[in-house]
Formats: structure tokens, C-alpha cells, sequence
């Protein structure tokens, strides 16, 4: 049997926190035939290994038994597997079992519930609805007829609780015994054998508000890695027969020759057999200028071919490729992070148990110990049930957690979830990438050097040579350019030199500009020059030389600059006492004289499973990491990390593998999301007192006999909306 058949994918909606991720990993497990099981709550699937026979849809009822959606899924990944290995099935399906499960999948996708669907079309959102509808209308009912009041409250009630007692008991039943969900039962049924129903009714309904209220702000982002596979074209030229046919590319094989015209993405990793071209490798390496790649040299699939034709041969499958390595290293390490268990849950861990167990105490002792009247303290008992039902510490934290997610999305600060809120505070450690993180991620002209003609006409014949080349460098020479208002004089048979650089005509002279070393082939150096080249490399730059005829008309040096807040960012998580670190795919020098500029820590000349494992050895060191990056060879990192934090524009990859995004691409804004998630929960913890403390001065009054349920009640809804008061303060959070 084979690997894939051993481990079956599902996705499940309607997760949003870690208790979730926990009820049903249990209630999985218990299965027979289940081996382990993995829920990833980032990416909201469910990974179940097999060890033995597993009945026929017994994983998809004994999740919708929880009140979860589910279905089949697959992944980018065995998308490109499955396409691979399709000439295999054929002698697999006589197999009885995988033909069965293959079957069994496709009948569960057709009539599951919405997984990705909009907020208000989710389970929850419906029951919330319907209750706040059937309490509405229980209360006018009582209105009019007041004889009835109590039974419509009590089918209001009803309507609100059954969805969240079926839960309760599920999970019970599957090693869950104390969820919240088990508290607000037991307080309800309760109230309803002390005529305590609208109280009981209400209460509910406010759980289910505070739930939904999560659950939107985490729902709004959960598309996974879909973006990845996009990267690698879905058709390559492949040579046949003398010709060339367009061949799909996960169907090419190792050692076939493709042709790569100019403009083109790479479609495989291969070794180049033929041309010499620029090869823009930012999406993959996130070197920020194109390096020329030659006769003999490694180039990657996805990666974007600039100049001129290049015969490819492929050295790697489709599903081994180094976009599909990458995917596969972020899919294993969102299943390999534990979910980190939300605030809420672990306090109701401990709360329910002490609060069943004090109510108990009440009921029964004084009757059996001091010969008191029973009904007296049952009453007082179920009473006390009712006061310690959570409900102003149930919405104190989604109110505060939806509040905070608001507020920093309003500062173009996207959290997925509130799990990463609570998290961030944690931090102690910041990974950036430099491209595109820490700099702008597109290169500039940054030292103009005249040497046989001034410095203004070094760039007016450089602007003139690159207009309409849309080559990273030529875009810097044409911005600095037009910043400069230089005069641009027409070029004449301006043409690439695939590998070395443009010539063209200007005025009759001839033109050529190349990098150093294909103009040095041309007309010899002295050492002067030699040496000035030597420092501009040094400072990071990538060096031009103009050559006008036979003599060196100057020197274009270009880098990609850092953002204008970056230093002014690092600064601030410095002040936070967050230790920085560079890590770039950059090479050494340009990342050294950066991180210089910056005064910041630097990894240099990484792969992206290398800035994957720096992250886990940080961690190992016992460090909360956070990795800011913006591109595919960040994914891994990102996904490893304990929060991962896209920058702006990035990719789509790396925004859907990151737990947060900074939109506005500003550095300081890590530091800023820091301070949200510190000021989130200490809006939380004053949540918390509050409502703990109107309950225990309620807890004693009601045992001594001051008060009766109704001002404990009223109390509680007092402290809920106080509660949700104090939340909404988060939503005026500025930040720096």
C-alpha cells in the first residue's frame, strides 16, 4: 500500500481557536483504524494516519458530530503528486480498499456545508440569528400574554442551547469533559428548575454572540497555499522530434530539453545547455538583481528568464522542483506547530471544574451537615451556577480579541485570528528578510561617477540605452532619470547583449553598457578605476560601466536601498528589547553593507530551507521568533516560525503562509503590532477582574442569603456590558 493511501487530507470549517483543534483531535483518535491525527488550525485541515481498516465515513460523522464541516481535500502538493503518478492508479484500483476510499471522498464533497463560504452564511452565524430572533420573540410574547412568558422563554432557550449542549456532550464524551460549552449547559438546565429562564436564555444568547464575533475576525483569512503552485508556469515548450510541443509541466520528465524564450517563467529546475541570459531569481531566492546565467549553471522553476533563449535540460520531476520542495516544507511545518492554546480555554480548564464543583458543595452540605432545608440550597446552589456561568468572561476576550484585530486592521495591520494576538506579545525575537522587507525591493541608481564625461551626461546616455528595456536595472536608471529631469537623448539599434549588457547608437557614437567585467573585455582598465569599482562593490552595488567608443565615460552603481523607516523600526523593536536578525538569499557583501547601515545581525546567502532552520534553532534556544518576509523563500520560514508577518505588496505565498501582514509596508509596524497585542491583553486581564470580582462579591451575598438570583444576574449582565464597554476603548488604539 502506498504512503498517500496511508494518510488521508481533509479540510474542516468552523474551526477557530485551539480547544477546537483539541476536541476533535480527540474524538479522531478514538476511532478504530486511526493511527495519529494533526489538525492545523492556520490552514484548517485535518491530516489522519492510518493504522488499520477505517470504517466507511466514520471520520467525517465523528467531526459534524462535534458540530465541525468537512471534506476531502488536496493539496497543492499531491495536486502536482497526483498528475505524476497517474499512470500508477490504474494498477492500484483493483485494490479494493483505495478504490473504496476514493469513492467515499467523492461522495462527501458534493453535499458538505460552506467551509470558505461568507461569515454570515456559517453554522454559527444561523444559530446565533435564529436565537437572538426566538428571544426577541419570546419577549414580546411575554409582553402581551404574560401567562406564557415563561414557556416561550424557555423554547428561546431551547433554540440556543441545543446546538451548543450537543457540543458539550460530544466532547465529553471524547476526553473533553470541561468545556465551556459543558458550563453554560449545566448552568441553563439548571435555571430552567429554578424559574430562572429568560436569565438562562439571554446568557446563551450572549455566548453565541461572542463566539460568532470570533470566528468572523478569524475567518478572514484562511486561504492556504494555493498561490505557490501558480508560480511555476502549467505549460512548458519541450523539444521533440526536431520540433518543439507544449507539454504540461508536471508531466516533464528528467532530462528533457525545454526551450525558454525571453519574458518567460522557468517551468522546471534545470541545468542550462544553451544561451546565456539574465535571470530574475527574486521570487525564489530573493537575490533583489538579476544574475546572468550561463552554459552550465543551475536555474530554478518559477524563477523569470530575461533576456534571450535558453535550452533547459530538466534535472528535477515537477512534484521535487524547488517551488514544490517549498510548498512541502510549509505544509509540514504549519502541521508540525502546536496550536497554542487561547487564554479562554486554558482558564476554563480550571474555572468550570471549581465552579461545578463549589455549586455542589453548596447544595448538599449545609442540608446534610447543618439539617438545613433542601430546597433552600438547591436553589442556592443552581444559584450559584448561574452567577458563575461565564458570560461576561466568555465575551470579555472575543470582544477585546475583535476590538484588537479591528483596530490594527485599521492601521493596515492584518492578523489572522486571535490566537496571533494573544501570541505576538511573546515575542522576543524578530527574523527580516532583507529584500523587499527591510528595503524597498527594487533597485535604485545610488552613486553616479563621471569619469571622460560629467556626471550628467553619464546618465542621459545610460537613460537613453535602457528606455523601453523593462530589466530591473534599466527601470533604476530610467527612475533616477526622470528624478533628475535629465535630458534623454533617442537611441539608435538599442539591443541587449544577452549576459553582457545594451549597446546602442547616440549622436553617431557607439555606446555599450556592461558590467565591469564584460567592458573590461572591450577596453583595458587602469587601477584607479579598478579600485573604484572595487569599493563600490564592497558598499553592496552592483557596478555599470559606460563605455563611449573606446573610452570609459563613468560608472552607474546600483542597490536596492533600505526603506526609509527601517532603521527608525529596528530602533523600536531594540527599545522593546527584541533582538533583530537579517536573513537574506542575498549575497554576503550587499546584505554585510546593508546590515551595517542598519546596525542589525546578518545571515547571508541563505536558501529557504536554510532560513527555515535558523528559525528552529533560534526556537530551540527557547526564543519566540517572529519572521518578517515577503517572498516564496520566506514561506518556510514564515510557516515555521511562531508568528509569521508578510510585508506589503509581497506574494500572495507568502501573505497566505504568514499568521499577520503589515500592508503599508512600514517596518516600524512590527514593533506597532507588539504594542496591540500587549495593550489587547491587558484589556483583557481587566476584563477578567472585573467580572470575576462582581462574582465573587455576588457568591457570597447569595450563600449568606442577601441576595436572591435576579440582582446576580443583573450584576452579571452589568459586568458583560461593562465588559464589552472596556473592549470597544481598543478600537481607538493608534499605535506609534
Amino acid at each position: 500500500m502506498s504512503e498517500a493511501a496511508e494518510k488521508l487530507k481533509f479540510r474542516v470549517g468552523g474551526m477557530d481557536c485551539a480547544a477546537c483543534v483539541t476536541k476533535i483531535e480527540n474524538a479522531v483518535s478514538r476511532l478504530p483504524g486511526v493511527g495519529e491525527v494533526g489538525v492545523s488550525l492556520p490552514t484548517g485541515t485535518m491530516t489522519v494516519t492510518r493504522s488499520g481498516e477505517i470504517a466507511k465515513g466514520a471520520i467525517e460523522r465523528q467531526v459534524k458530530a462535534l458540530g465541525y464541516q468537512i471534506a476531502p481535500a488536496k493539496s497543492a502538493v499531491s495536486l502536482a503528486a497526483a498528475h505524476h503518478h497517474a499512470d500508477h492508479d490504474h494498477r492500484r484500483d483493483h485494490d479494493h480498499d483505495h478504490a473504496e476510499h476514493s469513492h467515499d471522498h467523492h461522495e462527501h464533497a458534493g453535499h458538505g456545508e460552506v467551509i470558505d463560504g461568507p461569515w454570515w452564511k456559517t453554522r454559527k452565524a444561523l444559530l446565533t440569528f435564529i436565537s437572538a430572533g426566538a428571544l426577541l420573540v419570546a419577549y414580546l410574547a411575554g409582553q402581551l400574554f404574560p401567562s406564557i412568558g415563561h414557556w416561550a422563554f424557555l423554547l428561546a432557550l431551547v433554540v440556543g442551547l441545543i446546538p451548543v449542549a450537543r457540543r458539550a456532550l460530544v466532547a465529553g464524551m471524547t476526553g473533553t469533559p470541561f468545556s465551556i460549552e459543558t458550563l453554560m449547559t449545566i448552568a441553563a438546565v439548571g435555571a430552567v428548575f429554578i424559574g430562572a429562564t429568560e436569565e438562562a436564555a439571554t446568557v446563551v444568547l450572549l455566548f453565541l454572540i461572542g463566539e460568532l464575533l470570533e470566528g468572523v475576525a478569524a475567518g478572514r483569512a484562511r486561504a492556504s497555499i494555493r498561490g505557490l503552485a501558480d508560480l511555476v508556469p502549467k505549460l512548458a515548450l519541450v523539444e521533440q522530434d526536431g520540433g518543439t510541443a507544449e507539454v504540461p509541466a508536471a508531466e516533464l520528465a528528467v532530462g528533457a530539453i525545454i526551450l525558454v524564450r525571453p519574458g518567460d517563467r522557468i517551468a522546471a529546475d534545470g541545468v542550462i545547455v544553451d544561451g546565456s541570459s539574465a535571470i530574475d531569481e527574486a521570487p525564489v531566492t530573493g537575490e533583489s538583481v538579476p544574475r546572468t546565467r550561463s552554459v552550465g549553471d543551475d536555474v530554478f522553476a518559477g524563477t523569470i528568464n530575461a533576456d534571450a533563449v535558453l535550452r533547459v535540460r530538466v534535472t528535477a520531476a515537477a512534484a521535487d522542483n524547488t517551488i514544490a520542495r517549498v510548498v512541502r516544507l510549509v505544509e509540514e511545518a504549519q502541521e508540525s506547530k502546536a496550536p497554542t492554546e487561547r487564554f479562554i480555554d486554558k482558564f476554563s480548564k480550571y474555572y468550570t471544574p471549581g465552579v461545578l464543583v463549589v455549586g455542589a458543595l453548596v447544595a448538599i452540605l449545609p442540608p446534610l451537615l447543618a439539617s438545613q432545608p433542601w430546597d433552600e440550597w438547591i436553589y442556592k446552589g443552581l444559584a450559584i451556577l448561574l452567577i458563575g456561568c461565564p458570560c461576561a468572561l466568555v465575551i470579555s476576550t472575543p470582544a477585546a480579541i475583535a476590538a484588537g484585530l479591528s483596530a490594527g486592521a485599521r492601521r493596515g495591520l492584518l492578523l489572522k485570528g486571535g490566537t496571533v494576538l494573544e501570541q505576538l506579545r511573546r515575542v522576543d525575537t524578530v527574523a527580516l528578510d532583507k529584500t523587499g522587507t527591510l528595503t524597498e525591493g527594487k533597485p535604485q541608481v545610488t552613486d553616479i561617477v563621471g569619469i571622460g564625461r560629467s556626471e550628467a551626461q553619464v546618465l542621459s546616455l545610460a537613460a537613453a540605452l535602457e528606455t523601453g528595456s523593462s530589466h530591473p536595472l534599466a527601470v533604476a536608471v530610467i527612475a533616477r532619470a526622470t528624478a533628475d529631469k535629465a535630458f534623454v537623448p533617442p537611441a539608435v539599434g538599442a539591443k541587449a547583449v544577452p549576459g553582457k549588457g545594451v549597446t546602442g547608437q547616440v549622436g553617431g557614437e557607439e555606446l555599450f553598457l556592461a558590467s565591469p567585467k564584460a567592458a573590461e573585455e572591450r577596453v583595458p582598465f587602469d587601477a584607479d578605476l579598478r579600485d573604484r569599482i572595487g569599493a563600490l562593490n564592497d558598499a553592496g552595488k552592483t557596478v555599470s560601466v559606460l563605455l563611449v567608443g573606446a573610452e570609459v565615460a563613468g560608472l552607474l552603481a546600483v542597490r536596492d536601498e533600505p526603506r526609509a523607516d527601517a532603521a527608525l523600526g529596528i530602533d523600536r523593536l531594540d527599545e522593546e528589547a527584541v533582538r533583530t536578525v537579517m536573513l537574506t538569499g542575498d549575497n554576503e557583501r550587499t546584505a554585510r553593507a546593508i546590515g551595517a547601515d542598519l546596525g542589525i545581525e546578518v545571515r547571508a546567502g541563505l536558501l529557504p530551507e536554510d532560513k527555515q532552520r535558523i528559525v528552529r534553532e533560534l526556537q530551540q534556544q527557547g526564543r519566540v521568533v517572529a519572521k518578517v518576509g515577503d517572498g516564496i523563500n520566506d514561506a518556510p520560514a514564515l510557516a515555521a516560525a511562531d508568528i509569521g508577518i508578510a510585508m506589503g505588496g509581497g506574494t500572495d505565498v507568502a501573505l497566505e503562509t504568514a499568521d499577520a501582514a503589515i500592508l503599508h509596508g512600514r517596518v516600524a509596524d512590527i514593533a506597532n503590532m507588539i504594542g496591540l497585542s500587549k495593550a489587547t491583553m491587558g484589556n483583557i486581564a481587566q476584563n477578567i477582574t472585573v467580572a470575576l470580582g462582581l462574582k465573587a462579591v455576588f457568591l457570597v451575598t447569595t450563600v449568606i442569603g442577601v441576595t436572591g438570583l435576579w440582582p446576580a444576574i443583573l450584576a452579571d449582565t452589568g459586568a458583560t456590558v461593562l465588559v464589552t464597554l472596556n473592549a470597544m476603548r481598543l478600537l481607538a488604539w493608534k499605535g506609534k
